[in-house]
């Protein structure tokens, strides 16, 4: 074809899809399984600590190092094969080991990662699991025997998976090494692949699963403060059809529980949005292996109906609340805002018609300054131009008392008028 210009994303794009193939694996072998996440902030951590830890692990058996800003890597390590994995929140590790061991669920199997490296773990195990890869026997007697020994009966969950490909079952308790157990039984002729695939759904749900139980944690911290702001939200909304109570004492209390709803939902909203995509990872990893009862055993999505889903249904309650608390407090400040402006556009007008009087008070006055002014001004006038006009007087015979009486009027007359026109020009 002719030469283009590729997208520069478009291999990344497409080899991501083939970026985490599934192991193979051949009955009789075992694996092991751990996932790390940081306590706090995991989305934003320094990833780059992830992968130095896996070079160190790397490097205690010799094995090559993964490519720089690798986010997953396939290969081996002493007698195993070591699959790291890093994922948003967390990163894991799955060692298989192609031999089965003496016995099933060996706590020996988890020491390839060694005591010291494990202590340098740039956060906390979420979860560590051991599986055991058997063939399945001639008859499910033997499966129902090893079930019985190996899990707790009430809590077990077993399932023919893959249409019969296999036999799954785990109990989804923790021994007493800190492991959770899984077991398969491989058919005969089911090909390495597969059983490769069920090891990682295993995983893949037992992981998930302790993700979004972190969610139902979160809830069980959030609902005492919950209900502490919940109660108080419902007494100040009470308050609020008081004529008593100081609407604006009461809208300064419902701001201080809407910012704190605020916060509350600021700092979960990750962790419950988290929750619902882990959720449903869950239960897509569960559909995908086609379970089939196992000699009416309750299998796995079973198991998770009556266990996990009601926490999971906690979860999605406890965020509806907050969500519906924080609207009720918005709408109630938002009603109690427009009482408070009501209230103050009352006092608003009443100082209006205060100022009116007052201004009408003022205005009458000026008007009797005005009246005084205006005698203050003619006589000072009727002064100055008796003085001008008293030479002339003297001439004519007509005394000072004549000459200020006819003088008098027309100067009281030209101030009054000059005023006026003074006050009509700033009006």
């Amino acid at each position: 074809m002719p030469p283009i210009d590729d997208h520069p994303l478009r291999y990344k794009m497409a080899n991501e899809l083939h970026a985490r193939p599934f192991p193979s694996m051949e009955a009789p072998c075992s694996a092991a399984y751990i996932a790390i996440k940081q306590p706090n902030d995991a989305v934003s951590r320094d990833r780059q600590k992830d992968l130095d830890h896996l070079i160190m692990l790397l490097d205690r058996y010799g094995a090559p190092h993964p490519q720089p800003g690798a986010t997953h890597y396939y290969g081996q390590i002493g007698k195993h094969w070591l699959k790291w994995e890093q994922h948003t929140e967390f990163v894991t590790y799955t060692v298989f080991r192609e031999s089965a061991p003496k016995r099933a669920f060996d706590p020996a199997e988890f020491e390839v990662f060694p005591a010291d490296w494990l202590e340098q773990a740039p956060g906390q195990r979420v979860t560590s699991v051991l599986i055991d890869i058997r063939e399945r026997p001639e008859t499910d007697a033997e499966i129902t025997e090893n079930l019985d020994e190996w899990f707790v009966t009430e809590s077990l969950a077993a399932a023919c998976v893959l249409d019969n490909s296999g036999v799954v079952a785990g109990d989804f308790r923790i021994d007493q090494n800190g492991h959770l157990r899984f077991a398969v039984f491989a058919n005969t002729g089911t090909t390495d692949r597969r059983v490769g695939r069920i090891v990682q759904r295993l995983c893949e749900i037992e992981t998930y699963k302790s993700m979004s139980m972190l969610g139902f944690a979160r809830v069980r911290v959030l609902q005492p403060k919950l209900n502490t702001l919940d109660t108080q939200l419902t007494s100040l909304m009470s308050a609020m059809s008081d004529d008593k109570a100081s609407a604006e004492d009461t809208l300064n209390d419902l701001l201080s529980i809407s910012a704190e709803l605020e916060t509350l939902s600021a700092q979960s909203s990750f962790r419950f949005g988290a929750t619902g995509a882990y959720e449903a990872l869950v239960n897509q990893r569960i559909e995908a292996l086609r379970e089939e009862r196992f000699q009416g055993r309750q299998h796995f999505a079973e198991f998770m109906m009556r266990r996990y889903a009601p926490a999971m249904r906690t979860v999605t309650s406890a965020q509806g609340r907050l969500d519906a608390m924080s609207s009720r407090s918005i709408r109630a400040s938002n009603l109690l805002r427009t009482r408070v402006d009501v209230e103050r556009s009352a006092q608003n007008q009443a100082l209006l018609e205060s100022m009116d009087q007052r201004s009408d008070l003022q205005l009458r006055l000026q008007r009797t300054v005005e009246g005084l002014s205006v005698v203050a001004i003619s006589y000072y006038a009727v002064s100055l131009v008796g003085y001008t006009l008293y030479p002339m007087a003297q001439a004519t015979g007509i005394t000072k008392g004549t000459l200020t009486a006819f003088v008098t009027l027309p100067v009281v007359a030209f101030v009054w008028w000059a005023i006026r026109r003074l006050r009509a020009k700033v009006e």
